[in-house]
C-alpha cells in the first residue's frame, strides 16, 4: 500500500539502528537480551547486531550462559582512562556505517553504549562520519563517557543536539553514575530508571509505555520530515516542468522568428530579382 509522495508505509516507518554489544559478549547475545522487551517496540526498526572487531582477550562473564564466540570492541585499563585499539575500532565502525548505511542511530549496552555515545559526539564535532547523514537517535543501556581528557574534550565539548536519546540506568549498576554523566551529554535526554544491576533490564509496564511513547515521537518526526521532503520534491518537480515549458516555448518562438526572417529575406530577394529583370 503506497503513501504520500510515493513512499511506502514501511519506508516511512523503518529506522535502521546499529546495535553494539557489551564487553566480551556478541551481537547475538545483545539480540537475545533485547528480546525480553515488548517486540512491538522495535517493530518499525531495522536492527543490525554487529560483532566486535576483536575476539575476547579473556574470560567472558556469559560463559556457560550463552555460547561463544565472544568479542570486544577495544581494550582499556581499570580506570577506563587508557584505551588500546580504540582508533582502529572507530575506523572500522565508520567504514561499516558508511558501507551499510545510512543508519538513523545506535542502540548500545555497556561498552557498546559508551562507544555509541563517543561516535555521536565525534560526528557532531565533524571528526567522523562527515559524509553520513547526522544520526538521530540513541538507546543507551548502562553506558558511560570516555574519561580520557583528550577524547572527552572533543566528544563532549558541547551538548549533543539533534539526537533523541533514551538512557536506561540501573539502581544497582556499578556504572550508575557514569550512565548519569553520559545522559548529560545529550540535549533533553529521556532517563528510564530500573531497580536492577548492570544488565539489559526487564521493563515493567511503566517503562515499556515510556519507551513506546519515545519511539512513537521518533516515528512522527521522521514521517513528518519525509513527507515534507516529498512536498518539496513535488514542488521542485512542478517548477522544473514549468521551466522546461518556458524554455520549450522560448525555443519554439525563436525558431518561429528565425523562420519568419528567412521568409522575409526570401521575399526581399524575389522582389530584388524581379526589379533586376525589369531594369534589363
Amino acid at each position: 500500500m503506497g503513501s504520500h509522495g510515493g513512499h511506502d508505509a514501511e519506508d516511512v516507518k523503518k529506522m535502521k539502528i546499529l546495535c553494539l554489544h557489551g564487553f566480551r559478549t556478541s551481537g547475538s547475545f545483545l539480540k537475545k537480551q533485547i528480546s525480553k522487551w515488548d517486540p512491538s517496540i522495535f517493530a518499525h526498526f531495522d536492527l543490525d547486531f554487529l560483532d566486535g572487531l576483536f575476539p575476547a582477550g579473556g574470560k567472558s562473564e556469559i560463559e556457560g550462559v550463552f555460547p561463544p564466540p565472544y568479542f570486544e570492541w577495544f581494550q582499556f585499563n581499570p580506570d577506563f582512562t587508557e584505551y588500546t585499539n580504540l582508533e582502529e575500532c572507530i575506523s572500522y565502525l565508520s567504514q561499516y556505517i558508511t558501507k551499510h548505511g545510512p543508519f538513523h542511530g545506535f542502540l548500545g549496552f555497556s561498552q557498546g553504549a559508551a562507544l555509541s555515545g563517543l561516535l555521536l559526539g565525534y560526528q557532531a564535532q565533524g571528526k567522523v562520519l562527515q559524509d553520513h547523514p547526522p544520526m538521530k537517535l540513541f538507546i543507551s543501556i548502562a553506558g558511560s563517557k570516555f574519561r580520557k581528557r583528550s577524547i572527552a574534550d572533543v566528544a563532549y565539548k558541547e551538548t549533543i543536539k539533534g539526537v533523541k536519546s533514551v538512557h536506561f540506568i540501573g539502581a544497582k549498576d556499578w556504572l550508575r553514575l557514569p550512565s548519569e554523566e553520559l545522559a548529560t551529554a545529550f540535549e533533553d535526554p529521556l532517563i528510564i530508571r530500573h531497580p536492577q544491576g548492570h544488565t539489559v533490564p526487564r521493563l515493567d509496564e511503566e517503562a515499556t509505555e515510556q519507551l513506546k511513547n519515545w519511539v512513537e515521537e521518533l516515528q512522527l518526526v521522521e514521517t513528518s520530515k519525509m513527507l515534507l521532503e516529498d512536498d518539496v520534491g513535488a514542488k521542485d518537480g512542478k517548477e522544473n516542468y514549468k521551466t522546461q515549458q518556458v524554455l520549450e516555448n522560448a525555443k519554439g518562438s525563436e525558431e518561429e522568428g528565425a523562420l519568419n526572417i528567412k521568409i522575409e529575406n526570401r521575399e526581399v530577394e524575389t522582389v530584388q530579382a524581379s526589379m533586376s529583370d525589369l531594369s534589363i
